[in-house]
Formats: C-alpha cells, sequence, structure tokens
C-alpha cells in the first residue's frame, strides 16, 4: 500500500501581503501529479487543509478543484481538520464526499471510525486509517471521555479508541492515524499558531505505540519522529524561519506486515527565501550577497542608528525585500532589546506569568496563580472556539 503523506496546505495564507495563490496551485499541481506517476493508493492530509477558519473564496476553489481531480483518479483521501480549520465548515458535506472517496474526519466523536482502505495488489489485508482531528482539550474531553484536560488525555483517549477498533479487525489488517498535534521530539517554526493550553502543548511519542504509521500535521518542518511516527511538514515556506527547511511530502509504502519504507518528494519552490544581516551599506555592496538578488528577503540592519529609507534603498538590489528587522550591533536605548525580542519564542501562559511580575516588582506568580491564569486562557480560547463554531 503506498500513500502520501502532506499535511499545512495553509491554503489561503498570504506571505509578507504577497498572494500565494498561484504558489499554492503549482503545489496541488504537483501533488496530483506525483500521485500518478507514483502510483499512490491513498492520499493523507493531516490538517490545516486552510489558514483560518472562514477561507477566502480563492482558497476554497482551489481546495475543490483538487479534490475533483483526485475523485476522477479514484484515489481515496482522508482529510483531518487542524486548529487553523473550523471542523464545522471544513466536514461538511462528509457524508456524500465519503461516497466518493473524500473521506473528512473532523469531530472527536469519529476517532475510532476508520476508513478502510482495500490492498489493490493482493498482498495484504485491509489498511484501517484513522482520523485524529486537532483535539482541542476543553472542548475534545467529554466527547472521549478523558479523565482529565490536556492534549496528553485527550489524544490518549483517542488512541484508545483506536486500540479498540483495531483489536476488533481480522488478523493481518494494518493501521494509520492522522493526528494534528506537537509531539514531543518535533522541530518547530514561528509559522505555527501557538496551541498551548493549560501550559502544556506537546504530547510523547508513545501515544501513538501499536499503530504501523502515524501521519502528523501541524509542524512545518517535514521530520521523522520515529520510523513510524513523522511529520510531512508545510509544502511551501510560510515565515522566514522556515529559509532552511526543505519542502517535502513523506511517499509511505506499507508492505504486508505493516513495515514502513517512507521517501521525501520535493515540492516546488516558487521564490526562495534568504535571511540576511548586515549594515544597510554592506548589505548594498558586499559581493557576498549577490545570490540572493531574485529570493524573498528579511534583511537584519546592524547600524546603530536607523538609516535613512531603507526599504526604498534595498528595493534597488534585492527587488523582492518584504521584511527589515533592525538590530543594532549596540543597544543604543540601554535597555533589554526591543518588546517584540524579549516575547520571541513565549507562550501566551509565559507572557501572563512574566506581567504579574512586572507589576509585582519581581514577584513571580505562584502555582495557584499560575493555574488561575492557565484556566483563563483556555477558557478564552474555548470562549472563540465556541463563537466561531456558532457562526457569529
Amino acid at each position: 500500500m503506498r500513500l502520501l503523506h502532506t499535511s499545512d496546505w495553509h491554503l489561503g495564507r498570504s506571505f509578507h501581503r504577497m498572494s500565494l495563490l498561484e504558489a499554492q496551485r503549482a503545489v496541488l499541481d504537483h501533488l496530483v501529479t506525483t500521485v500518478v506517476e507514483r502510483q499512490v493508493d491513498a492520499v493523507l492530509v493531516a490538517g490545516d487543509v486552510y489558514d483560518r477558519a472562514v477561507p477566502p473564496l480563492s482558497a476554497v476553489d482551489l481546495f475543490d478543484e483538487a479534490l475533483h481531480r483526485l475523485a476522477e483518479l479514484e484515489v481515496p483521501v482522508v482529510i483531518i481538520s487542524g486548529n487553523h480549520d473550523s471542523p464545522r465548515r471544513l466536514g461538511v458535506g462528509s457524508g456524500p464526499l465519503g461516497k466518493a472517496g473524500i473521506h473528512l474526519r473532523t469531530t472527536p466523536e469519529s476517532c475510532g471510525t476508520p476508513v478502510l482502505l482495500p490492498d489493490r495488489s493482493g498482498g495484504g489485508g485491509d489498511v484501517a486509517c484513522y482520523g485524529l482531528p486537532y483535539l482541542e482539550p476543553a472542548l475534545a474531553r467529554a466527547a472521549l471521555g478523558a479523565p482529565r484536560g490536556g492534549h496528553q488525555a485527550v489524544l490518549t483517549a483517542a488512541m484508545r479508541r483506536v486500540r479498540a477498533d483495531l483489536a476488533a479487525r481480522p488478523e493481518g489488517t494494518r493501521s494509520v492515524v492522522l493526528a494534528h498535534a506537537f509531539v514531543t521530539g518535533g522541530e518547530s517554526s514561528a509559522s505555527e499558531r501557538d496551541i498551548t493550553a493549560g501550559g502544556v502543548a506537546s504530547v510523547p511519542v508513545s501515544v501513538f505505540d501499536g499503530v504501523d504509521y502515524a501521519a502528523l500535521g501541524h509542524l512545518h518542518g517535514a521530520q521523522a519522529l520515529t520510523e513510524r511516527v513523522r511529520y510531512s511538514g508545510s509544502p511551501l515556506a510560510y515565515s522566514f524561519s522556515e529559509s532552511r527547511h526543505r519542502k517535502s511530502h513523506w511517499l509511505v509504502d506499507l508492505d504486508a506486515r505493516g513495515a514502513v519504507t517512507a521517501e521525501r518528494v520535493d515540492c516546488p519552490v516558487p521564490r526562495r527565501l534568504a535571511r540576511l544581516s548586515g549594515t544597510l551599506e554592506e548589505l548594498l555592496e558586499d559581493p557576498r550577497f549577490a545570490p540572493y538578488t531574485e529570493s524573498w528577503v528579511e534583511a537584519t540592519l546592524t547600524d546603530t542608528a536607523r538609516p535613512y529609507e531603507p526599504m526604498a534603498r534595498l528595493e534597488k538590489r534585492f527587488p523582492h525585500v518584504v521584511s527589515i528587522v533592525f538590530d543594532p550591533a549596540e543597544d543604543t536605548e540601554g535597555g533589554p532589546g526591543s518588546y517584540a525580542r524579549r516575547l520571541r519564542g513565549r507562550t501566551d501562559q509565559q507572557i501572563a506569568e512574566d506581567f504579574v511580575a512586572h507589576v509585582r516588582t519581581g514577584r513571580d506568580a505562584d502555582d495557584a496563580e499560575r493555574a488561575l491564569l492557565g484556566e483563563a486562557l483556555d477558557a478564552v480560547r474555548v470562549a472563540a472556539a465556541e463563537t466561531e463554531g456558532a457562526g457569529r
């Protein structure tokens, strides 16, 4: 059984106000071509089809076109919702679409109900493909009967349903799980939306023990946590933190016993990303920056004083410069750096705790206060999710 594992398309997203629609179209064209040329038996999309809950119509049209092309090829597609998607909107029409081979899994209740993929080669049993959409702990806990909140608890409860269903399947049935989560050991980038809840964002890879392959989504860098647990990453770079990523899908072969062989299939690159650093004059004159004149450029200026009209001057050498960061070699303000720099890499929980310590002149939040802050942040997230789900 040959599977194409992809995720995090983020259809409708732009890059520093530059439309990526045609680049995303090229990626999906390449995906369909790969399905045909590499004789793929099924496509797995591990969440974040769209970049936001209410995507632009151009993104919806692009998704619709891709589904039609895959349906015409009679290649099954299994799709889960990610934390950027609206589960209710993405899941509309899941019943009739399933009859056409497009299988949408967007609710906690569907975690233990697999899509059964028959082995057309006759070399093995069915592949039971389970879809675990992004599970917001506060919303999914009751539906899954999890004993407590938190990502690990709800994913563990979902996997308990998977294992119970799999145990009742005929001997020789192989198993695949799609999940959208932050698994411990994965390398993140600045592009992923924080899914921290109650201060705990990641889950151990052991949560997925017992299945032949776990197709993960959420992190934008392709990576193998184990031979059987992998992130495909996003097919395009969505921030300069991904400038060193090799964008690809995983082509996964499952043999009759469930052994995994995986190969990376590179995605087309519309324009390379470059993070350049130096004084303005260095960036304009130094020959070592010549290879990046056609790249999308993030320029970090190290001048001790802000130069005059830096963007206009940089555009003469780098016509696709889209971002300027000021990072003077010496902090002329004598402070700890810019506000944005101080917040870089901090979670919402950590920022809230920092604020408490600041207003109380260095006295940190205690355990009870940290728990209250976590509950407050969770309540805001749940309220936002419920408002979006109600369509208000």
